[in-house]
């Protein structure tokens, strides 16, 4: 089905503006996948936030003009879905990631983050990156650790105090 050039302006600025909010993008062949493969796909990437969408690689390259994605031309090679993530940079990773090793038809071929071109072999790295909850809760872990460790410190004469004299008392309360 061919699309009319005023289509075709209103899909180049849909993926433009979801390009201008998302914090990293996945180009996969998709070529082989069937329909009800697909259909989970979209649904799983849906479910975690990611954005996807099949495309004409012209209108992609246009799409990606101006936005921190445009490193992207080189690889928008055959027939790709794009899976744009949103809020956490991994995300569309890890949906690509599982699905990729379920179905061996579906390859990742490129995958860009803030402005740098990946081959697709740095899925996993990309996968691997925590989540925003798991970020927010190491970094609070890190920042937690040395006021714990100070309050020990702090609390460690008197709990040492308290032990002499109970240790005291005890040997009174043996000797007597």
């Amino acid at each position: 089905m061919t699309l009319r050039l005023d289509g075709k302006k209103a899909i180049v600025a849909e993926v433009a503006e979801v390009a201008r909010q998302s914090t990293s993008v996945i180009a996969a062949e998709y070529s082989g996948l069937t329909v009800p493969q697909l259909t989970e796909l979209r649904d799983k990437a849906r479910a975690s936030g990611v954005y996807m969408k099949v495309i004409r690689n012209t209108l992609a390259r246009r799409a990606f003009e101006g936005t921190k994605f445009a490193c992207m031309d080189s690889a928008l090679i055959g027939p790709l879905v794009l899976a744009f993530s949103k809020d956490e940079p991994g995300a569309a990773a890890r949906v690509f990631r599982d699905y990729a090793k379920k179905w061996e038809k579906l390859e990742v071929k490129a995958l860009s983050i803030d402005g740098q071109l990946l081959p697709g072999s740095d899925l996993n790295r990309l996968a691997s990156l925590p989540t925003r909850d798991e970020a927010i809760a190491q970094l609070m872990s890190v920042m937690l650790a040395p006021i714990t460790k100070l309050v020990r410190t702090m609390a460690e004469p008197h709990a040492k105090l308290v032990r002499t004299i109970a240790a005291i008392r005890d040997q009174k309360q043996q000797s007597a």
